[in-house]
C-alpha cells in the first residue's frame, strides 16, 4: 500500500447514520449500519465454518484411532491415515481419477442413468470394460484419450495433461527426493 501525505476525501451523506469500524482498539473507518449487518454476518459464517472444521477433524481423529485399534494398528498412524484419508477425498486435479471424475460430472449435465450413460459411452466406442477400468483408476491409453475427449467435450491435450499432471502431494513428493521445492519442479516441468 503505497502512503502519500495527500488528505483522504471522504465523503458522508448527513442523512444517513454511520457506524464506526474498531480493529485492535483504533477506529479504522466508517459504514453504514447495512453493511455493518454484513460484516457481523459474514464474520460469524466464518467463525461457524471454523467451528464445523474443528469439529469434523475430530470425528475423523476419532474414527482412524478407532479403525487402527479394530485392525490391530499402531495407534500413533492416526495422523498419517487421517492425511490419506482427506487426500482421497479431495477431487483430484491429475491422473485417471480425476478423468473419471470428468465423466461423472459429464453423466450429471446429461442427467442419465448409469446404464444410459454406458450405453452413451459405448456409442462413442468406448466398451463398458474401459468405462469400468477407468473408474478403478487404471491406466488411460493414448487412444482412449480421443475418445473420452468426444464424450467429454474436451480436447486431447487438455485430457493428457490431466492424466499426466501430478498431485500437489506427488509434486511435494518428488521435489523433496530431487531436493527442491515444488514451485522450482512445477516451473521445470513446463
Amino acid at each position: 500500500m503505497k502512503q502519500t501525505n495527500q488528505p483522504l476525501h471522504l465523503e458522508f451523506d448527513t442523512d444517513r447514520a454511520y457506524i464506526p469500524i474498531i480493529y485492535d482498539e483504533r477506529e479504522v473507518g466508517f459504514c453504514t449500519p447495512e453493511i455493518a449487518a454484513r460484516i457481523v454476518e459474514t464474520l460469524n459464517e466464518d467463525e461457524q465454518l471454523h467451528e464445523d472444521n474443528e469439529t469434523l477433524t475430530k470425528a475423523l481423529q476419532m474414527v482412524c484411532r478407532d479403525l487402527l485399534k479394530k485392525t490391530g494398528g499402531n495407534p500413533a498412524n492416526v495422523t498419517r491415515l487421517m492425511e490419506r484419508y482427506l487426500e482421497n477425498a479431495k477431487r483430484p486435479e491429475f491422473g485417471t481419477r480425476a478423468i473419471a471424475f470428468l465423466l461423472r460430472d459429464r453423466q450429471q449435465e446429461l442427467d442419465v442413468s448409469d446404464k444410459e450413460f454406458v450405453f452413451f459411452c459405448n456409442s462413442y466406442r468406448l466398451s463398458p470394460q474401459e468405462l469400468r477400468d477407468i473408474y478403478r483408476g487404471k491406466d488411460i491409453t493414448d487412444n482412449q484419450l480421443k475418445v473420452l475427449s468426444r464424450i467429454l467435450g474436451k480436447s486431447v491435450d487438455e485430457l493428457r495433461d490431466i492424466r499426466d499432471g501430478f498431485s500437489n502431494k506427488e509434486m511435494n513428493t518428488l521435489a523433496r527426493i530431487l531436493g527442491t521445492s515444488a514451485q522450482e519442479l512445477t516451473e521445470l516441468l513446463k
